[in-house]
């Protein structure tokens, strides 16, 4: 058997594994409404990927200097919280099955993520997937949050693969762009629709779910990319 392009697979967290993202966003709307300012959808879902001062950023330009940040935090944060410890964090369609594919085939894997460790455990707990991973790679482990490689380029030399052995499974234009730097192979799988052009463009495929990664990781083993 021919060996494929990649011997080992990253996984991004919110949007790609959990069905997190339309949860944050209700929440920053809800709070955003609490403040008496106005978050529309787009807003949000413009900001899929995003690290926290990115965020700060945009929210700031959209609002001005008055707006407080720290309560829209707080109050965001509570309203998610309390959301999901009644209801916990649904898992996107498809992970199981592209974790069993990855498995069976004996592929190292890693999950690569914006967030911080801490929020990155809690957030897998709550979707009833603690432990899953055995190796994350988070904000606080590098110095350059995405789109920037550094998050990938850590990954990939934890789980002692090149960049370019490794094929990243990505949700964001932001993170596409961070894989694509990396040098790592990319599959785009959209949380927000229509996909991102941009994004399309530098990934190596774009899927509509993480079935059809399973289904690309298996065919791939056969013929290699």
């Amino acid at each position: 058997m021919t060996k494929p392009a990649f011997q080992a697979v990253i996984f991004d967290l919110d949007g790609l594994v959990l069905d997190s993202e339309s949860g944050y966003f209700a929440a920053w709307q809800q709070a955003a409404a609490q403040m008496g300012y106005r978050l529309s959808q787009a807003f949000c879902q413009s900001l899929s990927g995003s690290h926290g001062r990115r965020i700060n950023q945009r929210l700031a330009e959209r609002f001005g200097r008055d707006f407080e940040l720290e309560q829209f935090h707080e109050l965001s944060n509570q309203i998610w919280r309390e959301r999901v410890g009644q209801t916990g964090i649904p898992v996107k369609k498809g992970f199981y099955q592209t974790l069993q594919c990855i498995e069976t085939l004996q592929m190292p894997y890693c999950l690569a993520t914006n967030s911080r460790r801490g929020d990155a455990e809690q957030c897998l707990a709550w979707a009833g997937l603690a432990g899953v991973f055995a190796k994350l790679i988070c904000r606080e482990d590098v110095e350059n949050p995405k789109p920037a490689a550094d998050i990938f380029l850590k990954a990939a030399e934890t789980i002692g693969i090149s960049p370019q052995c490794c094929l990243v499974l990505e949700d964001s234009p932001i993170g596409v762009a961070a894989a694509v730097s990396a040098g790592c192979t990319c599959l785009f799988v959209p949380s927000v629709l229509p996909a991102d052009p941009d994004a399309s463009g530098m990934a190596h495929r774009v899927l509509p779910d993480l079935c059809a990664v399973a289904d690309f990781i298996s065919a791939a083993m056969v013929d290699p990319l």
